[in-house]
């Protein structure tokens, strides 16, 4: 099937979509509307080149985006379905949002309070969630909510997310990042901030572009722009309620320690006015809970190397400096294993360790240490994955390539056996 450039062709993404109107695109990324066309369901999908973005530090922002997706389930924010790649392009299925941006309504004009604080109270349900999740947008704009058919409001695009594993020892992040007018003074100070606190900031800007239908730092000159962000200088338009004034000067407040927290916003009168609670099921699952460590497409995403999916079915692919190799397989773990020990037996390797579908191998009076571990990726398939753990990198090469290798070459699952070689469809989310 030919790859998707400027314009959808006539044929189904993968079998499964069928792509329409082209939506918006970026430096490195279009998004369309498509169909499923077995379920006639409307999705958004967003096609990244990958050779525009390779060698760069999007590549990690992707693959974080991926796995920040895949944990937040809330009815305010756009749901991934599931991802799909080929060798040169990533595929985001994604829920469509029929209303577009929030943005565009804003330009038309201000809102009223009412409507502004019904908004806000969505975000600030969607923004608190993902922080629970140890998530911070760090880019949260009306460019990136959008409004679905019912006036719901859905927080998009986690590209310059951060999470919790990120923060440094001082307890703060250091990724600059955002956009100019929506950035909290501490960003510019470049010494730390805290994730949260920066959100609740781009919170602030927005209730005001709400309410005003203008931005509240403002200037042609971006230095001139940032001294006012930075001295929190900004004036509130006459139609802004008391209340919205005092709200306001909360989230503005320069000094992050100083400013309102979102759990501080849910007891504020203006904020508490006809808000209602969200009540969803969360789909998140515990990994604990499974026996069998499963894989997902995500995780097949981080697994290929530049994120080209064929590593996963072909040797050639495999990382030689790193000495990991991976192959797919349709039999089962236990088979798997048993054919692994009894290769150690004849070998004279001992058995180091074995936990779950995993196994370490050692010998050779201490040349040789590696491990082979397996991961269930469907039903039907699982991965092996063979790294060297320690000894002489030659002796792993050898026991690997020219003697384990081969023996498992039968219960291997060659790329032939894909229905479409060139562009191999990852398992669904």
């Amino acid at each position: 099937m030919p790859e998707i450039e400027n314009a959808p062709n006539n044929n189904a993404l993968f079998g499964k979509y069928e792509l329409g109107r082209l939506l918006g695109c970026g430096a490195f990324a279009k998004v369309y509307h498509a169909r499923n066309v077995s379920t006639g369901q409307s999705v958004a999908i967003k096609i990244i080149n990958k050779k525009k973005i390779a060698g760069t530090s999007l590549m990690s922002n992707i693959k974080r985006e991926i796995s920040i997706m895949r944990n937040l389930s809330h009815p305010n924010i756009v749901k991934l379905y599931e991802v799909l790649a080929s060798k040169t392009k990533i595929y985001f299925v994604l829920e469509f949002v029929k209303g577009g941006e929030l943005f565009a309504k804003v330009a038309k004009g201000r809102f009223t309070e009412d409507l502004s604080r019904k908004y806000f109270q969505q975000l600030i349900s969607a923004v608190g969630f993902c922080h629970s999740r140890g998530i911070f947008h760090r880019d949260l704009k009306p460019e990136n909510l959008l409004l679905d058919e019912s006036g719901s409001l859905k927080v998009s695009d986690f590209g310059l997310s951060a999470v919790k594993e990120q923060i440094r020892p001082d307890g703060l992040l250091h990724t600059l990042c955002g956009t100019p007018a929506y950035v909290a003074p501490e960003i510019l100070t470049k010494r730390g901030y805290d994730g949260a606190m920066i959100d609740v900031w781009s919170c602030g800007v927005i209730l005001y572009v709400l309410n005003a239908g203008y931005l509240p730092f403002n200037d042609p000159n971006l230095m001139a722009m940032y001294k006012k962000i930075y001295k929190g200088e900004y004036r509130c338009p006459k139609w802004f309620s008391s209340d919205l004034r005092r709200f306001l000067s909360r989230l503005l407040d320069t000094n992050p320690e100083k400013r309102i927290t979102i759990d501080e916003m849910l007891r504020d009168p203006w904020f508490k006015k006809g808000y209602k609670e969200v009540n969803f099921y969360d789909e998140e699952v515990k990994v604990e809970e499974f026996k069998v460590t499963e894989l997902n497409a995500f995780d097949i995403i981080s697994f290929s190397s530049g994120l080209n999916l064929s590593g996963l079915f072909d040797d050639s692919c495999n990382s030689s400096d790193s000495g990991l190799q991976r192959f797919v397989s349709t039999e089962s773990p236990e088979k798997i294993v048993e054919k692994i020990e009894d290769f150690a037996k004849v070998e004279k390797l001992k058995v180091k360790s074995k936990k779950d579908w995993g196994v370490e191998l050692g010998g050779q009076s201490g040349n040789l240490v590696f491990g082979v571990d397996v991961y269930r990726l469907t039903e039907k398939l699982v991965v092996v994955e063979a790294k060297k753990r320690g000894g002489d990198t030659g002796c792993y090469k050898d026991m690997w390539k020219n003697k384990l290798r081969p023996q498992l070459n039968g219960l291997s699952l060659s790329m032939a056996m894909s229905p479409q070689p060139e562009t191999s469809q990852i398992a669904g989310c």
